[in-house]
C-alpha cells in the first residue's frame, strides 16, 4: 500500500469510529464533533523552569476557585468594582516608582485617568494611547484598573487615557463600548488618529479589537496600531484553549462558574456569538497593524491565535507573542521580570513603529 493509500485507509478508519460513537456536544469547534472526547488522566503540573525565578514565581501563584465569585448583594458588586486596597496600593507604589503622573478627568461624559510620563521624549509629545482596562467586564475599575496603562505609559514614554467604563449589573453590554467609543470619538478630534494607539489586556484586549470593527462600521477614524493583549475575543466556550488549558491556567482557571457567568451578565440576553459582543466573529478588514499577546498555559490562548489567523486571512500586519508558561496575563504582572520588560518592550517597540511623530 502506497503512504497516500495508508493514510486514507486510518483517516477513513478513525471517522469511522467517531461515527460509531454519539457525537459529542463540546462546542471546541463551535458545534457538535462526530469524534470520541479524549479523557486525560490527572497529572502533575510542574512551574517550568525555562522561565526567569521571577516569572517562576508568578506561575506558581493559582487563584482560589472562588477568587472571582459571583456578586450576590449590591454591595458586593460595589466593593468587587471597586478593587482591593491591595489592588490600588500596587498600582499607586508602581505608578509613583516609574515617575508617572495620575489626573482624573471626564471625556464625554466617562471617568477617566490620564497617565503622563515625567519626562516625554520629543517623538511621543504629540502622541497618545486610548486603554481599555479588563475584568471580565464586570470589576477592574477606578483607580486599581489603571495597573496596564501605567506599566505601558512608562514602558513608551507616552501620555495615556484609560476609559473607566461602566459596567454590570446596574450597565450591561452596550455600555462599556458605548462609553470607549465616545471617549474615541472626542479624542480622535484633539489628537490626529495616526498618532493613536489602542492597547488592553483580556476584556480590555477584546474591546480594542470590537472598537476598531465599530469604528470601521461607523465610518469613524482608526487608530494607527492596536495592542490586544489576550484577548476576550470569543465570549462563548469555543476553541481548543478552553479545554486543553482548563485548570492548568492558574488565573482564569477555567470557563465554568464565575467567567461564564459574567460573560452571560455582561451579554444581558444576547448571543454570547454575536460579532458585537466577541469581536473574531467581525470583520477584521481595513483593520490596523495588531500586535497580540499570551502565553503558553493562557486559558485565552485559543483567542489570541484564532484573531492572529483571523487578522492575517484579512492581510493585516499582524504580530503574534507567545510566552512560555504565561497563564493569562502573566506577562504583565510582574515588572521585575526580564519576561514583563521583554513583553512590554515588544508592545513599544510595535507601536513605536506605527504611530506617527507629526503634530498636524
Amino acid at each position: 500500500m502506497h503512504r497516500r493509500e495508508f493514510l486514507g485507509a486510518a483517516v477513513v478508519g478513525v471517522a469511522c469510529a467517531g461515527r460509531a460513537v454519539a457525537a459529542v456536544a463540546d462546542d471546541a469547534g463551535g458545534g457538535g464533533s462526530l469524534y470520541p472526547v479524549r479523557t486525560i488522566p490527572e497529572r502533575s503540573l510542574p512551574v517550568p523552569t525555562t522561565v526567569s525565578p521571577e516569572l517562576q514565581k508568578v506561575i506558581a501563584f493559582v487563584n482560589p476557585p472562588n477568587q472571582f465569585a459571583v456578586p450576590k448583594s449590591r454591595a458586593e458588586w460595589a466593593a468587587l468594582q471597586a478593587g482591593t486596597p491591595a489592588m490600588l496600593e500596587n498600582v499607586t507604589k508602581l505608578r509613583e516608582s516609574l515617575g508617572l503622573g495620575l489626573e482624573r478627568r471626564v471625556i464625554a461624559g466617562v471617568n477617566c485617568f490620564v497617565i503622563t510620563p515625567k519626562d516625554i521624549p520629543k517623538r511621543n509629545r504629540h502622541r497618545l494611547l486610548l486603554h481599555v482596562h479588563g475584568g471580565g467586564y464586570v470589576f477592574g475599575g477606578g483607580e486599581s484598573g489603571t495597573y496596564e496603562a501605567v506599566s505601558t505609559a512608562a514602558a513608551t514614554q507616552t501620555k495615556v487615557i484609560s476609559v473607566d467604563y461602566r459596567m454590570p449589573p446596574d450597565h450591561p453590554f452596550p455600555a462599556a463600548m458605548d462609553d470607549a467609543m465616545a471617549v474615541w470619538k472626542v479624542v480622535a478630534t484633539q489628537v490626529p488618529p495616526r498618532n493613536v494607539g489602542f492597547f488592553g489586556i483580556s476584556t480590555g484586549g477584546a474591546m480594542v479589537l470590537l472598537m476598531a470593527q465599530r469604528a470601521i462600521r461607523e465610518k469613524l477614524p482608526l487608530p494607527a496600531a492596536i495592542s490586544a493583549g489576550t484577548p476576550w475575543s470569543d465570549l462563548s466556550k469555543t476553541g481548543d484553549s478552553y479545554f486543553a488549558n482548563a485548570l492548568v491556567d492558574g488565573v482564569l482557571r477555567q470557563y465554568e462558574g464565575s467567567l461564564e457567568s459574567f460573560a452571560r451578565i455582561y451579554a444581558g440576553g444576547v448571543d454570547l456569538k454575536d460579532p458585537r459582543l466577541s469581536p473574531i466573529y467581525g470583520t477584521f478588514d481595513g483593520f490596523p497593524p495588531t500586535i497580540l499577546t499570551t502565553g503558553t498555559r493562557d486559558l485565552f490562548l485559543s483567542n489570541t491565535v484564532r484573531t492572529h489567523r483571523r487578522l492575517r486571512q484579512a492581510k493585516v500586519e499582524a504580530q503574534l507573542e507567545v510566552y512560555e508558561g504565561v497563564s493569562h496575563g502573566q506577562y504583565a504582572i510582574d515588572h521585575t521580570a526580564p519576561e514583563t520588560a521583554e513583553a512590554l518592550g515588544e508592545i513599544a517597540a510595535f507601536l513605536d513603529r506605527h504611530l506617527g511623530v507629526a503634530d498636524r
